[in-house]
């Protein structure tokens, strides 16, 4: 299943993408900062070789910004070398600025606190290691910042240094602020994204004990309902003149039948799991299928079925679990109408040039609370053994789809919704 979160996870590729951002963000400061100094404020700074670092850094940056367009992965030495790349920019720049003594130089700083938050231990000493050395030989080798000489900054050498001081202080406290607080959002979603990840796990492992439970129990209630089979004509028999049993001996020939019929179904279901095969028939076939099995289930529910005639012949790949997860949603929305008197239950089919949805609505009490249901396992049925639901939303999720549900005017409504990339018929 592609994680919709994937791009957004802490790591190599997130501070990748970040130092994408602070570079175009540096580019900017450093073009207005260098003109700034060489027109308005007249320093003798040597203006042709700092345009041409922060033109190699633009260069750069174009280069990372189809990295980053490239569907391989980042790796962790990979980002370390565009981290390089900046602190050997910076520092180039730097040396033409003073070195050491310009207040600009805590930005070496910057990519450390950043790789702190998104890269491992070693990384973070080799970015620390960078930074490190090349504050020293700027401490040792640079080109001395000329001072002012006009009358508004004479002698104001120290005040210039303050001033510098001031905006770098601006500048790092923006940068860190804003750009930690994106890494660390990115942390948020990867703790959240476990955590949905351990709840599924421990689902699926429930769904398993019961599933690995059932097929005991239909293997059990094989020999059982052979007996009862071959035991119920011969009563009908003996008994034909007694009309009142005979119906109530027929009516228990046919559930005995039923029963049969979903133990083979069963069997044939837990197979085409395990070959995973999809089976291949138009959306029409399906949908009219799955709407036979439920009133063959449900001969008292009225189905309401609504779908557009340009969509029947549709073709599809149903997945295994589909038409169950299907059934146990309209199941559910039948219980839910008798609660209320009703036996209507309606079924909708959309389709866009992304999904498909399988809607299902009901005329019951609707899910407790309001708005979207908060956990789609809980119906709120006395009845039932409350997985139809977590069946339905397991499906949903091993197709990459969604399973929402909400309460309507008139009763509920779960919404089942399938990416036509993963059902989609070729």
């Amino acid at each position: 299943m592609p994680n919709r979160h994937a791009s957004r996870r802490i790591g190599p590729f997130a501070l990748t993408r970040t130092l994408a951002w602070l570079r175009l963000c540096a580019i900017a400061g450093q073009s207005v900062a260098v003109l700034v100094c060489a027109l308005w404020m007249r320093l003798e700074i040597p203006l042709l070789p700092l345009l041409i670092g922060i033109g190699s850094l633009a260069v750069f940056s174009v280069f990372a910004a189809w990295r980053l367009s490239q569907p391989w992965p980042v790796r962790e030495w990979e980002t370390i070398g565009h981290v390089a790349v900046d602190t050997l920019v910076l520092g180039y720049l730097l040396y033409f600025t003073g070195g050491a003594s310009n207040p600009f130089v805590t930005l070496l700083l910057v990519p450390i606190a950043l790789s702190a938050a998104a890269l491992s231990v070693r990384a973070v000493l080799a970015v620390a290691a960078l930074a490190g050395i090349a504050y020293l030989v700027l401490l040792r080798w640079h080109v001395a910042l000329p001072m002012p000489m006009h009358a508004g900054l004479a002698g104001g050498g120290f005040s210039l240094h303050v001033a510098g001081m001031g905006v770098n202080f601006v500048i790092t406290a923006l940068l860190l602020g804003f750009f930690i607080n994106r890494l660390a959002h990115a942390l948020r979603l990867q703790q959240l994204e476990m955590q949905r990840a351990r709840e599924r796990a421990l689902r699926d492992e429930g769904i398993l004990a019961i599933a690995t439970q059932a097929a005991g129990a239909a293997h059990e209630l094989n020999t059982p309902l052979a007996t009862m089979r071959t035991l119920l004509p011969e009563l009908r028999r003996e008994y034909a003149h007694d009309g009142l049993l005979d119906e109530d001996l027929a009516l228990l020939e046919g559930q005995v039948d039923r029963c049969r019929t979903i133990l083979r179904e069963m069997v044939a279901f837990g197979q085409a799991q395990l070959s995973q095969e999809p089976e291949r028939l138009a959306l029409a076939s399906f949908i009219h299928g799955c709407q036979e099995r439920f009133q063959l289930l449900r001969p008292e529910a009225e189905l309401d079925l609504r779908m557009d005639e340009a969509l029947a012949g549709m073709p599809l790949r149903v997945p295994p679990g589909l038409r169950h997860a299907l059934l146990n949603l309209l199941n559910n929305a039948a219980d839910a109408s008798i609660v209320r008197g009703s036996h209507a239950v309606a079924l909708e089919v959309r389709c866009d040039t992304t999904w498909l949805e399988l809607i299902v609505r009901d005329r019951g009490p609707g899910f407790a609370g309001h708005g979207e249901l908060a956990a789609l396992g809980r119906s709120g049925k006395q009845t039932g053994l409350g997985l139809g639901l977590a069946l339905a939303e397991a499906t949903a999720e091993r197709l990459d789809g969604e399973l929402g549900a909400r309460n309507t005017s008139e009763g509920a409504e779960v919404r089942l919704r399938l990416p036509l990339a993963a059902v989609a018929g070729t």
